[in-house]
């Protein structure tokens, strides 16, 4: 399904301006939310960071008007009891030839909506660390911008290695993220996240985690890790909306008994309770 100029409409074609930046140049910003029984998870939390983020960039932005399309493409799904992905997508706009971004933009706001497998949340994944750099030194590396091209370089390589997804380090060799997802590394009852400064997007199910760990008995930290620190954890596990929290079992070649580990697993009951909760769904219903 679309959204695009107030209207759900089926399929996902619609006209193109071949001059909208978000086309040209990637000028632009992404969300990715899950929506079940109508309703999308924690979606106040995912207009935020997308009206936050063009801020970041200088492009207008109007809540309202993603909240209107989150909604009308979570509840034309709501009727069905689908599960759904919803990409919510905002660029710059057209423009003229060249970098600098128009004075009075005219943005482009649409949205698709997707069958999003039940299977997929909480599943373990193998991770497989890349030797492309995630540029902490680039404010777009806290923004979903348009701009994929390392991720998508990173999945092929890991796709081929056997392996499930990336992991990135970033210019100085600590650990940031995967290509799609924040990570996180038990060490006893201190759970570890890498700062946003380490060139890390404030993921929404990552600070739904940070929020939930004193109730499952652990001690929240942001802070930066080496690879051979994440190496070192008890478990290991990544976050993002539709996935929610899937367990590490490898890095490389090294095993992680991440899947059973009773802080994971208290951790994802907490998560599904807190979705189930936000989409008034039943528990059953998220995974």
């Amino acid at each position: 399904m679309l959204w695009r100029d107030g209207a759900v409409v089926p399929g996902t074609t619609a006209p193109l301006d071949l001059t909208d930046r978000g086309l040209t140049l990637g000028d632009g910003l992404f969300d990715t939310a899950l929506a079940l029984g109508g309703r999308v998870a924690f979606a106040e939390a995912h207009i935020a960071r997308l009206v936050t983020s063009a801020d970041a960039l200088g492009i207008p932005a109007a809540p309202d008007r993603i909240r209107e399309a989150m909604r009308a493409l979570a509840g034309a799904g709501g009727g069905t009891g689908e599960r759904l992905a919803i990409r919510t997508t905002l660029t710059r706009g057209s423009g003229p030839r060249g970098l600098k971004p128009p004075e009075d933009p005219s943005p482009t706001l649409f949205a698709t909506a997707a069958p999003s497998a039940r299977s997929a949340a909480f599943a373990p994944l193998r991770l497989w660390p890349t030797s492309i750099a995630r540029n902490d030194t680039s404010p777009a590396a806290r923004l979903k911008t348009l701009g994929y091209g390392d991720a998508v370089l990173a999945a092929r390589d890991a796709a081929a290695a056997g392996f499930d997804e990336a992991l990135f380090c970033n210019t100085r060799g600590r650990v940031a993220c995967a290509g799609t997802g924040n990570l996180f590394g038990l060490f006893g009852e201190i759970l570890v996240t890498p700062p946003l400064t380490d060139g890390v997007l404030a993921g929404i199910v990552r600070a739904e985690i940070l929020a939930l760990a004193a109730g499952c008995g652990l001690r929240a930290e942001e802070r930066s890790l080496s690879l051979p620190d994440l190496m070192g954890a008890e478990a290991v596990f990544l976050t993002n909306s539709l996935r929610l929290l899937a367990p590490v079992t490898a890095v490389g070649e090294t095993a992680f008994a991440s899947l059973g580990h009773p802080a994971v697993v208290r951790l994802r009951a907490a998560l599904r309770e807190s979705v189930a909760r936000a989409c008034g769904v039943t528990e059953e219903s998220v995974a």
